[in-house]
């Protein structure tokens, strides 16, 4: 009794285990990937002057 059940449930069984089958699948999109970017980019010198050159601007403030 228990193997005939068995042996009627088994099909039923592996055709639900089959549906379940998990699938993934990748498509590309039809239009092209649009990308803003806003960038803001700051740059900071540093400028050193020998102490002779500063003692020189300073005896001469009108050089510049």
């Amino acid at each position: 009794m228990k193997t005939s059940r068995l042996i009627i449930a088994l099909p039923f069984l592996l055709a639900t285990i089959i549906a379940c089958t998990p699938t993934v699948q990748l498509q590309a999109p039809d239009k092209p990937i649009e990308i803003n970017l806003n960038v803001n980019i700051e740059q900071h010198i540093k400028v050193e002057i020998q102490k002779d050159v500063q003692q020189a601007i300073a005896k001469n403030p009108n050089v510049f």
